[in-house]
């Protein structure tokens, strides 16, 4: 809903306040009679203010509000979640279930997932995937260390830790590709992390890093993230998908 065009947001407005929608081509305005159930992840007071979202449409909207946090502040959802996907994929993939190592669960408790339950969704399906053992561990998620690195740790030990300082502790660990430079790395990971996110989708990607899909693309080529062949259909890709 926070997405939605301003031209769009009008014509929404009009089938609340009316109660009538008027099909493409026709002029005989129909009756409808719905129960509007609308989700987003931006702050529409915010987007009012900043002249992005009409404030009547925002009132009217603004009935019965549930605010739901994000998977980071629901750690104890996590195992429950984890065991869900875990069937329902063991099913899809005609597989067993596979069990979670216990230092994996604690990784992944430690996680903040970004992408919420998407991403969750979508770690296991990986894992499910690529796992060679009965357990699933650590590396079968292909979480960032960088990521893992910045998550609030959960032991008193690492309380006190700096989060640059743990950062440059999982790179110096092992997690950063020999050869590769600190900066590279970060600036690597950072782009990995946000492409992901966004479903593979360069013009989505490159609002959320805040820089040109120019850019993107470049860093994306780069690190070999997509093929230059199919550089020009990727565009036409994210030209429709941002309409």
């Amino acid at each position: 809903m926070g997405d939605l065009p301003l031209a769009q947001q009008v014509k929404l407005l009009r089938v609340l306040q009316e109660g009538e929608v008027v099909r493409v081509g026709s002029r005989r305005p129909i009756p409808v009679d719905v129960r509007l159930i609308a989700a987003t992840n931006v702050d529409l007071e915010e987007a009012v203010a900043a002249g992005r979202f009409r404030e009547d449409l925002y009132y009217r909207l603004k009935v019965g509000l549930l605010h739901l946090p994000p998977l980071r502040e629901r750690v104890a959802d996590i195992a429950h979640l984890l065991t869900h996907f875990i069937h329902y994929y063991a099913e899809r993939l005609g597989v067993p279930p596979l069990e979670i190592a216990p230092q994996t669960l604690d990784a992944l408790q430690r996680y903040p997932w970004p992408g919420n339950i998407r991403e969750l969704e979508n770690a296991v399906h990986q894992a499910m995937l690529v796992c060679h053992g009965d357990q699933l561990q650590l590396e079968d998620f292909s979480l960032t260390a960088l990521a893992l690195a910045l998550a609030p740790a959960r032991q008193s030990a690492d309380a006190d830790v700096p989060p640059l300082e743990r950062v440059l502790q999982a790179i110096y660990a092992g997690a950063r590709p020999d050869g590769v430079s600190v900066d590279d790395y970060i600036e690597e990971t950072i782009v990995r992390t946000a492409f992901a996110f966004c479903n593979r989708n360069q013009s989505a990607t490159a609002r959320m890093l805040g820089i040109t899909r120019n850019i993107v693309r470049t860093r994306l080529l780069r690190f070999g993230m997509i093929d230059d062949r199919l550089s020009e259909s990727v565009d036409t890709f994210d030209a429709a998908d941002a309409v």
